[in-house]
């Protein structure tokens, strides 16, 4: 039998603390059986990720959880000792159906019915994504398509699904800009960001860092065709500095400090330095 799914409140003992759209707040207040968690495949690890589907499947989110040790939370009169904050963010499900598009494509690259390519026996609520009308109405977007009398077959096409690609990106791009994010220059991390007037940001560190955010979702060899197809240069090493006597000898905690950007900040000696005498 196939692995029973669990349905939002579907057992009185599981509750966790969750962020989620407005979207599910009807069903969180009456479950109606229409909300589900599924775990299925993640086109980027290979490996088993949760999802959620929201009433039927109009909306499917990723589910992600924080976690530190030592925590749980205080509901209602009781106490949850599973201490994870779970929050659960939209995603095209058209990423997670060209995992397989793309797998049928390397073992047999012939055009086929999509419910015989779309097949896991590891994650059999694959199917669940065949249910979804946005799959249904965005294939054409990332595959070649025939119809033989009544039935539609279909084939993995990268030449298309890298046009979708670069869509997303622009997309992408776009809200970030009109969200004022510096994402460039100092900044190095997908995890820290800037206000725009602060830094200086190229036209390439938008696409670079869309280009980035796009990639959690494909397989690793996509995302290299991918930045190939956005003209984005590799990004080369800066040239070693010759080695001396002093930085040698810097620790771990000193060499990651030297890298910060201190433009802006005072030496801390300036805050201990003796103030002027006061004119009578």
């Amino acid at each position: 039998m196939p692995p029973r799914r669990k349905k939002l409140g579907d057992v009185h003992g599981d509750q966790w603390v969750l962020i989620a759209p407005d979207s599910l707040k009807d069903d969180a207040k009456k479950p109606s059986g229409k909300t589900l968690f599924a775990k299925l495949r993640s086109p980027l690890t290979d490996k088993g990720a949760m999802f959620l589907f929201i009433n039927s499947g109009q909306q499917v989110c990723e589910v992600k959880a924080f976690q530190e040790e030592f925590r749980s939370w205080f509901i209602g009169e009781t106490v949850q000792e599973d201490g994870r904050l779970l929050y659960v963010t939209p995603v095209d499900p058209l990423f997670l159906v060209l995992y397989y598009l793309m797998k049928a494509d390397k073992e047999q690259g012939k055009f086929q019915p999509v419910e015989q390519i779309v097949v896991d026996e590891e994650f059999p609520s694959c199917n669940l994504l065949l249910q979804l009308t946005q799959v249904a109405q965005s294939l054409p977007h990332i595959t070649e398509e025939k119809e033989i009398g009544s039935k539609k077959f279909y084939r993995y096409s990268k030449e298309k699904t890298l046009k979708w690609l670069k869509k997303k990106v622009d997309q992408t791009v776009k809200v970030l800009k009109d969200s004022d994010v510096c994402v460039g220059g100092s900044t190095q991390s997908a995890s820290y960001i800037r206000i725009k007037q602060e830094c200086d940001v190229k036209e390439e560190d938008y696409v670079r860092y869309a280009h980035g955010l796009i990639s959690e979702y494909i397989p690793e060899e996509l995302r290299s065709e991918l930045s190939a197809y956005l003209n984005l240069p590799d990004v080369s090493s800066p040239t070693p500095e010759p080695p001396t006597k002093t930085n040698s000898k810097m620790t771990a905690a000193q060499k990651s400090l030297a890298k910060v950007d201190k433009s802006g900040m005072k030496n801390i000696s300036s805050f201990f330095s003796p103030k002027g005498k006061a004119t009578k």
